[in-house]
């Protein structure tokens, strides 16, 4: 079958196959400003597309509002109610008759405000009048959320702005599962294999372990920009940053006693704007809690990485969290797995299989029980790949690094040594 049969014949999987790159390009997208939008639906189609929208990470700064209706009810609202900085209309007038219907909302809108409008005629010299006569943007119909967004984008975020680098998150479904010493080792990891400047913030003030693995002992860290945010911009940020490796910056914990943690929830989002400002790369070690900030932590970064042990408690907490998280980001890929501590004797454990049939996920990664190597990295304040670089653990970490900054595809998880431990029992 040649390329061109196969494209008519599967039509739908074209249609997937485009919308699966208009998604990969939201990756790279810089979140929107704090914006007012107003979208003016005449379909359900489109009034879904703005729904998807309005729930997307990239515009949690924005204040949006759907209406069902047309450009009639936009101006009879408008007429008597400011306008936002941005309508998106839907209407099906064709060309002669489009600019017509648009006068009374011109009476009524503010200079500064930008239309975009979505019809259903392809037609070049449509698009060239409307944009002539003001309108910020035309598109036709079929439109999809990512096609949305990223008109969005091009009105309101400057494209010479500097890029942002990319956020990761580690979380443990339960406490103990080593999401910590997972967080630090692919911190390390990262800035090493790929040279790349690299930010590891630990979120955990109180119980953090970050400064202890690396043998740092830091007079100032994270606390200093949580409870300083009117300071804080880039120059203050790097007084903060202790230096781990020549690419390895660390954004310490106090780990101390002598207050109480308690955030709101956007309290770590000017920590984060200014993090991803700073390097390309941003590892967050995000304690197991499930609040307001750590909701909107780990609503707002680009990957989500959750760490489990493979019993039946971290099976529940993951799943609830698995649930949870594509909930909190629809438009985002899954939270990746790895499974930790596999292989432990004389523990009874859910086989990798059993575990992830409920989770419907595959691990990226499955890391077997090594105490000797674990403990001999931590107790010298080293990474796996300092204390036994030809270690299949050590290989792990290398693969994992790969994939949660997008440089491989996830094909199949990464066992390590667990195939070998698998062959002796």
């Amino acid at each position: 079958m040649s390329a061109i049969e196969y494209e008519i014949r599967n039509p739908s999987e074209l249609r997937n196959a485009e919308e699966a790159v208009r998604m990969a390009d939201l990756e790279n997208m810089r979140p929107l400003p704090r914006i007012s939008v107003h979208a003016f639906c005449e379909s359900e189609a489109l009034q879904h597309v703005m729904e998807r929208c309005a729930n997307d990470r990239r515009v949690a700064k924005v204040s949006m509002r759907i209406t069902s209706g047309g450009i009639a009810a936009a101006a009879n609202m408008f007429s008597g109610a400011p306008t936002p900085n941005l309508i998106i209309l839907e209407t099906k007038a064709n060309a002669a008759n489009l600019l017509a219907e648009l006068a009374p909302l011109a009476a009524v809108c503010d200079p500064t405000t930008k239309v975009v409008i979505i019809g259903y005629y392809n037609d070049i010299g449509l698009y060239r009048e409307l944009i002539r006569n003001g309108i910020s943007e035309y598109m036709v119909q079929p439109v999809a959320m990512p096609d949305i967004l990223a008109a969005m984008a091009s009105i309101f975020v400057d494209p010479d702005a500097e890029p942002l680098g990319r956020s990761i998150a580690f979380i443990g479904s339960k406490g103990g599962t080593g999401a910590s010493t997972i967080a630090h080792n692919c911190a390390f990891g990262i800035s090493n294999l790929f040279s790349t400047e690299t930010i590891l913030a630990d979120l955990d003030l109180p119980y953090g372990t970050a400064n202890i693995d690396f043998d740092q002992d830091p007079a100032q860290g994270i606390a200093e920009a949580v409870f300083a945010p009117d300071r804080l911009d880039e120059v203050f940020l790097d007084r903060l940053l202790t230096k781990c490796s020549e690419h390895l910056s660390l954004l310490a914990a106090p780990s101390l006693l002598d207050r109480a943690y308690d955030f709101d929830g956007q309290a770590f989002q000017p920590v984060l704007d200014v993090l991803q400002r700073s390097a390309p790369v941003t590892v967050l070690d995000v304690p197991h809690a499930w609040s307001e900030w750590t909701r909107s932590v780990l609503s707002s970064v680009d990957e989500v990485v959750i760490t489990a042990v493979p019993d039946l408690a971290n099976l529940r907490n993951a799943k609830n969290m698995l649930d949870a998280l594509r909930k909190m980001r629809p438009n985002d890929r899954p939270p990746h797995l790895i499974l930790n501590q596999v292989g432990m004797p004389k523990r009874p454990e859910i086989s990798p299989s059993d575990f992830c049939e409920p989770l419907e996920i595959d691990p990226i990664a499955i890391i077997p029980f090594d105490i000797n190597l674990f403990g001999n990295a931590a107790n010298s304040g080293r990474m796996i790949s300092e204390v036994d670089p030809k270690s299949p653990t050590a290989e792990t970490f290398s693969q994992i690094s790969h994939i949660v900054t997008g440089r491989v595809a996830i094909k199949k998880a990464k066992k390590g040594g667990l195939l070998g431990l698998l062959k002796r029992k």
